[in-house]
């Protein structure tokens, strides 16, 4: 039986117009303002610092990632073919608030971003240089690995991650009536503890990984939107302008996010994915086009044929974790840490979707567009270093997308549209991720405050310029990955407890045994 959304926590005390949750809010700005202190102050020492714990965790925990995001793959699969696929996120009779277009390019602006711009032909390249395991590099094979690493790395296993976050806050905020905050997806596991101070530390960590984890993500942003204007001779790359940046974007983050989900995060989100499109069929069609639709054809069956093998595979062989903490166990802690953010957004979207369709459909649906995407973009980066003049770099940057654009007729107006894409990618996953950050620090409010959301819009543009003014980007995503490692073990305790919730909703929904 389903309970009707209470939309308020009555054992958090808000203060004022904000209503923010006090026991959560305040010690997030101080250890938020702290890191912030501490890496302008010394930028290389919290570098070092923050190098040093993730080296540690890689070499020693690397193994356990590995199993986890695998663990989280299968048991989507699981619930989505399961029993409980009939359930839905909601009451019985509940239906979806958006359509299933804009529902999909939402989570799919969310959940991935400015990534997809930045890595999209840089990372293919960069494993096509560097090939792992037993390729040589710059061959074929090298290139057919590289592409499929590339897909692997970016497909089933962040939407994997968002579920499992995003369906145990969606069963507790929509069929339990429970705030929408991390603590509350374990109640059924922990029950009333959630209401002290092991809920206010689960909600805290979530929090600060988004915060910071999105603060890294913003700024490898305005990082290549001001190379690709430096690279069109229109903006001068420098710190200024990146400042700049951050705080014009800040200010149409802030105006999408204060129109709501229905309006501005909903219509950005569509924009995303139909210049995504543009941009797509621009290089499909001035590119090697004939070549990109077969490449691509054959990756599909490459895929499918090493996907077990790669996604449970280790450094167990090598001397160095070099390969594998610089990209594999990387995204893997990369994606828990957004984990919080994207699934408590998904959730809070999710509402009145089977649990069949959430589980399904957000893990297969965005992993076919990924895999389109880098497909198309790594394979035509690939031609141009097999059978052209080369020279994209062997290590992934923010000018490749733009090199690679240089190439093709009209070039100036494909690097615009590239800029454009970054900007609203940009902007989606600032007011997303504010309206994230304004439900949890209200303790769960689905429909927080407009000033409260004003607030981290704000707060969210003061981290990324002082990262930018200290160069300290490197240490904080470091130091946000390292944050996913406690996460992971907060998602492992969220599968069985939406499991739990699971069992006693179709138990209770079940007829009385006849007589």
């Amino acid at each position: 039986m389903s309970t009707p959304i209470s939309g308020d926590t009555p054992h958090i005390a808000r203060h004022g117009p904000l209503r923010l949750a006090g026991r959560v809010f305040y010690p997030v700005v101080v250890l938020i303002l702290a890191l912030v202190v501490a890496t302008i102050a010394a930028p290389e020492t919290m570098s070092h610092a923050f190098s040093v714990t993730l080296d540690a965790i890689v070499h020693y925990l690397g193994w356990y990632y590995v199993l986890a995001c695998a663990g989280f793959i299968g048991f989507c699969f699981w619930v989505g073919l399961s029993r409980f696929g009939s359930l839905r996120i909601g009451p019985d009779d509940a239906r979806p608030d958006f359509s299933r277009l804009s529902w999909y390019t939402m989570l799919f602006s969310a959940g991935i971003g400015i990534g997809v711009i930045f890595y999209g032909t840089a990372e293919p390249v960069a494993h096509y240089h560097n090939a792992p395991r037993e390729f040589a590099s710059n061959t074929v094979e090298a290139a057919r690995y590289a592409v499929h690493l590339t897909w692997m790395e970016w497909g089933m296993t962040p939407f994997a991650i968002y579920i499992v976050v995003g369906l145990a806050l969606g069963f507790a905020t929509h069929r339990r009536g429970r705030p929408l905050t991390i603590r509350w997806g374990l109640e059924p596991l922990l029950g009333r503890r959630v209401e002290g101070w092991l809920g206010d530390l689960i909600d805290i960590v979530a929090i600060i990984g988004t915060v910071f984890g999105l603060a890294t993500s913003l700024g490898l942003g305005v990082m290549q939107i001001n190379s690709g204007l430096d690279k069109l001779g229109l903006i001068e790359s420098s710190l200024d302008w990146r400042v700049t940046f951050i705080a014009l974007i800040s200010l149409g983050a802030g105006i999408s996010v204060l129109s709501g989900l229905d309006r501005g995060i909903k219509w950005l989100s569509n924009v995303n994915i139909a210049l995504a499109c543009v941009l797509l069929f621009w290089v499909l069609s001035f590119g090697p086009t004939v070549f990109l639709l077969k490449s691509v054809t054959a990756s599909i069956g490459y895929y499918f044929n090493h996907i077990l093998q790669s996604t449970f595979e280790t450094d167990f062989a090598q001397r160095s974790d070099q390969w594998q903490s610089y990209w594999t166990v990387f995204f893997w802690a990369w994606w828990i840490a957004w984990g919080p953010f994207v699934g408590t957004f998904l959730a809070r979207i999710s509402r009145g979707r089977t649990v069949r369709e959430f589980a399904l459909g957000v893990l297969l649906i965005p992993t076919a567009g990924i895999c389109l995407w880098f497909g198309v973009m790594g394979w035509a980066a690939l031609h141009r270093e097999m059978f052209g003049p080369g020279g994209l770099g062997d290590v992934p940057g923010k000018q490749v997308i733009f090199d690679y654009l240089a190439g093709l007729p009209l070039s100036f107006y494909s690097s615009l549209l590239a800029i454009a894409l970054i900007v609203t990618f940009f902007v989606t996953s600032a007011d997303s991720g504010a309206f994230v950050l304004a439900v949890l620090s209200t303790g769960g409010l689905t429909r927080p405050p407009a000033p409260t959301r004003a607030l981290w819009v704000l707060l969210q543009g003061l981290v990324s310029i002082a990262l930018a003014l200290a160069g300290g980007l490197s240490a904080l995503q470091a130091a946000s990955l390292a944050g996913g490692l406690p996460f992971s073990i907060v998602m492992i305790a969220l599968c069985v407890a939406v499991v739990k919730s699971m069992q006693r909703d179709l138990a209770a929904s079940a007829p009385p045994p006849s007589r």
